[in-house]
């Protein structure tokens, strides 16, 4: 992604601005359903806001300016304060992917209704972002989101047994999902790319 701050700087500051707030508002959404949930832990950690500065973690935001991806802040709860803590922090973690896919199909609808100029073209690389990101993060793997709706549908046996592994293996196999080891693509983009281009130009 650097490459293009020298090719294209507009549209290297452009794509930047709108992947940050994608990312900021998927993290805001976590804390805002946490809140309506019963637990206060994002209010008072000062993270119920859709301010960038809230969610955006340094790191992970240098990593996004020099390759591409990177991380916000993980949204903070305690499960101690859910009614259902399985339960609840599954409807937590799919408010992020949730808000993202929204983003989407509203950006879609601003593209039909402007017509194909600049904006329009802005919107188009947004509605990739945020389905990337939704996708992204609903694969079933710890610490991603799509873990925790995963642990909440399985059997308890079954999801006990899954929560075991994920803990001791998760990070291991997010490694390897977004490590660039066949022919310069990481797995996610091979399995996600496919599906994500297919969705984007369903929208557009």
């Amino acid at each position: 992604m650097l490459g293009l701050l020298f090719s294209s700087p507009l549209a290297f500051f452009l794509i930047l601005i709108g992947l940050l707030l994608s990312i900021s508002f998927h993290e805001a959404a976590h804390c805002f359903v946490t809140d309506k949930l019963g637990d206060p832990t994002p209010r008072v950690m000062g993270r119920l806001t859709l301010d960038p500065r809230a969610h955006l973690d340094p790191l992970g935001t240098l990593l996004i300016v020099l390759t591409g991806f990177g991380w916000g802040k993980a949204a903070p709860y305690d499960p101690y304060n859910l009614k259902s803590p399985v339960r609840d922090t599954a409807i937590i973690a799919a408010a992020g992917p949730l808000t993202n896919i929204l983003i989407a199909i509203l950006l879609a609808l601003l593209t039909r209704l402007l017509g194909g100029n600049l904006i329009a073209v802005f919107a188009e690389f947004l509605i990739h972002i945020n389905l990337a990101l939704a996708l992204f993060n609903l694969l079933p793997v710890y610490p991603l989101d799509g873990g925790k709706i995963m642990r909440a549908i399985l059997p308890r046996e079954s999801s006990l047994e899954y929560e075991a592994t994920m803990e001791r293996y998760g990070q291991f196999i997010l490694l390897f999902l977004i490590l660039p080891i066949f022919n310069g693509q990481s797995a996610v983009v091979q399995l996600l790319g496919p599906v994500i281009n297919l969705l984007t130009n369903l929208l557009v």
